[in-house]
């Protein structure tokens, strides 16, 4: 609920999709829904967020920047295992280039989205300090952006970090 309140203090911007990511210590997961439309088709499918455990957790209202208007490549993105989950405003400039090189490294890529790029480059890059994976890829990425990252393995934490596009984080009750 705390997520899709916040994301509701967004609706003043135009958007097509909406997604959140969810750290559930039930289950050790990432679970990611996301879904096409307003808001409220979000909700309606988490029940006002009822039906989402969880404690720490991330979500995005999307306007296509690349790829259309659709489920798969609504926010937020994961690596190839499920375990890194990616929000990202902005836009990835040089994300064909990355996707191509990615593939290459045999990633295989399910949304049109230059965001999805991001999480399977921090899923190549991490090797035990998400920090330090996220400094890496922030060094390869061309164009503005804000990223907002959750990690199955660290699921009190969550990274940011941005590159001329705004970011707003919140820590409350």
């Amino acid at each position: 609920p705390i997520l899709l309140d916040g994301l509701s203090r967004l609706e003043y911007r135009g958007y097509d999709s909406a997604g959140v990511a969810v750290y559930s210590s039930q289950t050790g997961a990432l679970s990611v829904h996301k879904a096409k439309g307003r808001l409220r088709v979000l909700s309606d499918l988490l029940q006002g967020g009822a039906a989402v455990e969880g404690t720490v957790g991330i979500g995005h209202t999307r306007w296509a920047t690349h790829g259309e208007p659709s489920d798969l490549n609504a926010h937020p993105h994961t690596d190839v295992k499920g375990d890194i989950a990616i929000v990202h405003n902005g836009i990835i400039e040089n994300h064909q280039r990355l996707r191509t090189f990615l593939e290459g490294k045999g990633c295989t890529f399910v949304s049109q989205t230059d965001t999805e790029v991001i999480a399977h480059l921090l899923h190549y890059l991490y090797h035990g300090d998400m920090c330090q994976a996220i400094r890496e890829a922030a060094g390869m990425l061309e164009g503005s952006w804000a990223l907002c990252v959750l990690h199955r393995g660290a699921p009190d934490t969550l990274w940011a970090t941005r590159k001329d596009s705004p970011l707003v984080l919140g820590l409350g009750q």
